[in-house]
């Protein structure tokens, strides 16, 4: 086996660590702790890093064209499906956040990301993504931290499922144009923040969620707005 094929069977294992990184979290949010649920959360972000780098070292190494019978594309959507959705829904279902009659919107999202991962054209030609990007481990951690009130809750998720459907583009973090420097230095200072406020790092905590919004607020406007006006 030469060095090269090594390093694509390893660009392999280290997007698998995402696949780990959701099994760890699952346990934890079966064991239900508010500590437990938090770092549930610690391990989706770690994940969510995981998936942001594995293509960056996959075109570096040139997984393609080294294995190319093993598909790392369809492995990371299988492994995002769980780590952006599945899980992070799992999280808010057992944090009770939307309680009561609220709960079942959290079907929406689930149903909606289902159709959004299926699509043939989830991407722009350009490098955008095509609606809502299913970024329900972003709005699992707001709506853990903030807990608003249910029914504030479900209209969120609601609003969400919908923007799947409706064929906008969205940024995509290393592909965004004249976008992607700045996207990925504000998002990189998002991540740490976020890591600090889940490590009981950031004091006082509900302030720094709030200041930390300020990353996702950049990303949906940018979307909803300066991309189309390219």
């Amino acid at each position: 086996m030469t060095g090269r094929r090594i390093l694509a069977w390893g660009v392999h294992a280290y997007t698998a660590l995402g696949l780990l990184l959701a099994a760890g979290a699952v346990i934890l949010i079966v064991q239900g702790g508010a500590g437990d649920l938090r770092h549930a959360l610690l391990l989706l972000l770690v994940a969510g890093v995981v998936d942001c780098t594995d293509g960056w070292l996959a075109r570096r190494v040139g997984v393609s064209e080294v294995l190319p019978q093993l598909d790392g594309r369809r492995l990371d959507d299988i492994i995002d499906f769980h780590t952006y959705v599945s899980i992070p829904l799992l999280l808010l279902w057992r944090a009770g956040i939307p309680e009561g009659a609220w709960a079942w919107l959290l079907l929406a999202p689930l149903l909606a990301s289902a159709y959004g991962f299926a699509q043939v054209e989830a991407k722009t030609r350009d490098g955008f993504f095509r609606g809502f990007p299913s970024y329900w481990n972003v709005v699992a951690f707001y709506l853990f931290f903030l807990v608003p009130p249910s029914w504030l809750s479900g209209i969120i998720l609601s609003g969400f499922a919908v923007l799947v459907f409706v064929p906008s583009p969205y940024l995509h973090p290393s592909k965004g144009g004249g976008w992607s420097a700045l996207t990925v230095t504000l998002g990189t200072a998002w991540a740490l923040l976020v890591l600090a406020i889940l490590l009981g790092l950031a004091r006082p905590e509900g302030m720094w969620v709030w200041v930390s919004m300020a990353f996702p607020a950049y990303y949906l406007a940018v979307s909803w707005f300066g991309i189309r006006r390219r």
